[in-house]
């Protein structure tokens, strides 16, 4: 094996992987950020009223679930455990018609506002690998 040409970088980069991905993104105050964004662009980006529709008007009890969520899902504090118990996310979500347009909405929705955050592309893309399991896993219908 090859001696590393920056020992500090390699630890840095060991130090990294190490962090939840709550830690990586910069905690409650940038996930509260996050999902505002998230939220924003769902409700201004025409692309996305599928999806806006779903949410009830004013949508500040899903801003608060969604954040409470992605808290625990990031590995911080399990806020929404706490609250409401078990996530059963997909339970939770049957009354709605998700399909492969209502995910990839999602999962654009989320892309912009990661990028809209100045987050660093390496974290962008592992975080909407992980988003793009669960947002598929929660389609119940094909299309």
């Amino acid at each position: 094996m090859q001696e590393s040409q920056n020992p500090q970088q390699d630890q840095d980069a060991q130090e990294q992987d190490q962090r939840t991905a709550y830690e990586l993104i910069g905690g409650e105050s940038r996930l509260r950020e996050l999902v505002d964004r998230f939220y924003d662009i769902m409700q201004l980006e025409a692309d996305f009223a599928g999806i806006h529709a779903m949410h009830p008007v004013p949508n500040d009890s899903s801003r608060e679930k969604l954040f409470m969520f992605l808290s625990g899902w990031l590995g911080g504090p399990n806020l929404f455990i706490e609250k409401h118990g078990h996530p059963m996310l997909r339970a939770r979500h049957l009354p709605f018609a998700i399909g492969t347009t209502e995910r990839d909405q999602w999962l654009r929705c989320m892309a912009m506002a990661l990028e809209d955050l100045g987050y660093d592309y390496d974290l962008r893309l592992r975080l909407m690998g992980a988003f793009y399991q669960t947002a598929d896993w929660m389609r119940n219908r094909p299309h």
